[in-house]
């Protein structure tokens, strides 16, 4: 049985707009000629397009992507530089002592002015091109079914929009009622449902509320679409392991729980206003700022992030204050009898790291560390294995310099989830390195993919044989 029995083929192309033959022309498809999954040779510059067709305002990102050695001049220098223009941390290496900085021309020019000594890379010379060519380019042709149903990853040739992610997890639990069940949990701060996707298979003799479960989130920080596109094919996979298992240990003997966009509102301003945003889109206390940082909003030893609303680390002013970390808790108090958590995978970009408790602090040594620690290497070794591509295993406090900045950590769904529900949790840092941050080209949604779920069959084969 091939996967994806579709409901029917037009429910397919007019539910889902899916593009069941991909254009190659230029002008529907932008490329990456230095690119190896590229498929053609060259690419049109969004100045040469017509700024009513523009996904979003281009003009805002007018600079470039740097990576500075922070050992280049004293980080104390540096901190005081960068808060007194306007930039963006993308990410930072503390194994290589390095830092990916959004920053206009004009910016980085009195960045140098002020600290002069600082060595750094273009990793990225040309934002906005690099943004416009995040978002697809072309349009959807008719199809047969054969064609649809021979092509069943097309889904996952370009990134997709909210409402289609939505309409395709509806068409999903059409296809396969005795799996899937798609639950709203609640709204968020717009209106927006947040979707719990559950996927259990009933076997003969098994209490359903005694499986174990596995929870998988995506999209928690809006910019980072591959997050969101992992968790979908997470699932998509899942299925297709379904279909041709249908009674093995893996799919009978756990729930597994998706939530595939974490963060709606902001995930949908990203297409239509600001490629780049992070936050949540709640109103704050100070007029004309927006949003809260999710991963900061968990009543694990949270903390104040930053005093200014507008940041992007900005963590509320008290616990669960954003809407989407209220309403999951509130779900799996809720839930707690029906659910009893074993495992968690939050999925995040980038950098290529998996990340075990704590965040808050790396003075505090989790349970079973060494099994912890151990099984994260095993998540590594398996995406390795698949793909060649190599993920650091760090404690999150590290990747969050809470070891050196206090608060920095605090409030994250890692380690609520860790301390409040689940024995085994990590946070993955998907592709790339740096490359192309969060704008990583729709060519990779496949093969991250793919090695992600690698590391997600290791971490259920795990769960699966504990004794605990």
């Amino acid at each position: 049985m091939k996967f994806l029995r579709l409901v029917s083929i037009a429910t397919a192309v007019v539910a889902l707009q899916i593009p069941l033959r991909l254009k190659t022309s230029p002008a529907n498809k932008a490329v990456f000629a230095d690119d190896p999954l590229a498929t053609e040779s060259s690419k049109v510059h969004y100045s040469k397009v017509d700024p009513s067709l523009w996904p979003v305002d281009l003009n805002q990102y007018q600079g470039v992507v740097i990576r500075g050695d922070l050992s280049s001049v004293p980080s104390s220098a540096l901190r005081e530089a960068l808060q007194e223009i306007e930039n963006s941390i993308w990410s930072k290496n503390n194994i290589e002592n390095t830092a990916d900085i959004q920053i206009s021309y004009e910016n980085l020019v009195k960045l140098l002015e002020k600290v002069p000594q600082f060595k750094y890379s273009v990793m990225i010379d040309d934002l906005a091109q690099k943004v416009y060519e995040s978002y697809p380019h072309h349009e959807a042709e008719a199809a047969s079914e054969d064609e649809v149903i021979a092509n069943s990853e097309i889904f996952f040739k370009e990134y997709r929009s909210l409402d289609t992610i939505y309409s395709w997890l509806d068409m999903l639990q059409q296809t396969y009622p005795e799996v899937l069940a798609v639950e709203d949990i609640g709204e968020t701060y717009e209106g927006r449902p947040i979707r719990v996707v559950h996927f259990s298979v009933n076997k003969e003799g098994i209490d359903h509320s005694q499986k174990k479960s596995i929870v998988v989130t995506g999209g928690t920080h809006a910019r980072e679409w591959i997050s969101v596109s992992s968790t979908l094919f997470l699932l998509y996979k899942l299925l297709n392991h379904y279909e041709y298992d249908p009674t093995g240990d893996v799919v009978t003997k756990l729930n597994i729980l998706f939530v595939v966009v974490e963060n709606p509102d902001g995930y949908e301003y990203t297409w239509n206003h600001d490629r780049l945003w992070r936050k949540n889109r709640q109103k704050t206390k100070k007029e004309g700022c927006f949003g809260i940082d999710i991963d900061h909003s968990y009543d694990y030893h949270w903390t104040k992030s930053t005093d200014w609303e507008c940041g992007e680390e900005y963590s509320g002013e008290y616990p669960f204050e954003a809407y989407e970390s209220k309403i999951w808790n509130k779900y799996l108090n809720a839930t707690n009898e029906q659910h009893k958590i074993y495992g968690y995978i939050d999925l995040h970009s980038y950098s290529q790291e998996v990340l075990y408790p704590y965040a808050y602090s790396c003075n505090e040594q989790p349970r079973d560390e060494e099994n912890l620690v151990e099984l994260a290497y095993g998540i590594a070794k398996a995406v390795r294995i698949e793909s060649g591509q190599a993920y650091n295993v760090l404690p999150a406090c590290i990747d969050k310099d809470s070891d050196m900045l206090p608060d920095m950590g605090s409030g994250s769904a890692l380690d609520y989830m860790y301390h409040s529900n689940a024995y085994w949790a990590y946070q993955l840092k998907l592709r790339d390195t740096g490359s192309h941050g969060f704008l990583l080209p729709s060519q990779y949604i496949v093969p991250v993919g793919m090695e992600i779920y690698a590391g997600l069959k290791y971490f259920v084969r795990f769960v699966v044989d504990d004794d605990r």
